[in-house]
């Protein structure tokens, strides 16, 4: 009866660790990945104001290309391959999703540009990535990424690559009508 509780001891111990270490992990990806440059979320993000007096630089144009990838049951595409602006000109370019689903789920789109010192140029103003998204069952949804480039981009970038990384928040947690 001793070996018993002592073992129902330690299984409640192991079971509290590990509840731990997988609350911590997110944050602590998310430190990694900011401390190495990959995937990361600007604190810009969410938080740009166009400045009031931007001027479009018509003399120079730059091509953007869109890419989306999906980790996980999704159908996730830009609706457009690639467009040409000119820097300080404000630019809308949506992106479709498609939950594959028979189940409400939670997720996130994590950005990253090519070439990566294109990044602090490369201003959101509105961004489905600021927040998680709840798709319903087959649910189909357009959501916009409204952008500008910052006249200051170097004259060498003349491509910008914007990718999306779509992915499940919470691994399937989320809570249906027939749950």
């Amino acid at each position: 009866m001793t070996e018993n509780r002592k073992l129902l001891g330690k299984l409640i111990v192991i079971a509290v660790v590990m509840f731990g270490f997988a609350y911590a992990l997110n944050p602590f990806y998310r430190q990694i990945c900011e401390a190495l440059g990959l995937n990361v979320l600007t604190q810009k993000d969410g938080t740009v104001e166009r400045p009031v007096n931007t001027q479009v630089d018509a003399s120079r144009s730059v091509t953007i290309e869109f890419d989306g990838n999906a980790q996980g049951p999704w159908r996730f595409r830009p609706t457009q391959a690639s467009m040409t602006v000119h820097p300080g000109e404000l630019n809308t370019v949506t992106y479709e999703v498609v939950n594959t689903q028979q189940r409400e789920m939670n997720a996130q789109a994590i950005p990253s540009y090519a070439p990566q010192n294109a990044t602090p140029y490369f201003m959101k103003v509105e961004c489905f990535c600021f927040r998680q998204q709840t798709l319903k069952p087959n649910e189909a949804r357009q959501m916009p990424v409204v952008f500008y480039i910052d006249p200051k981009l170097p004259r060498d970038v003349k491509t910008i690559t914007l990718s999306y990384t779509f992915f499940e928040v919470g691994g399937g947690l989320v809570k249906t009508a027939a749950n």
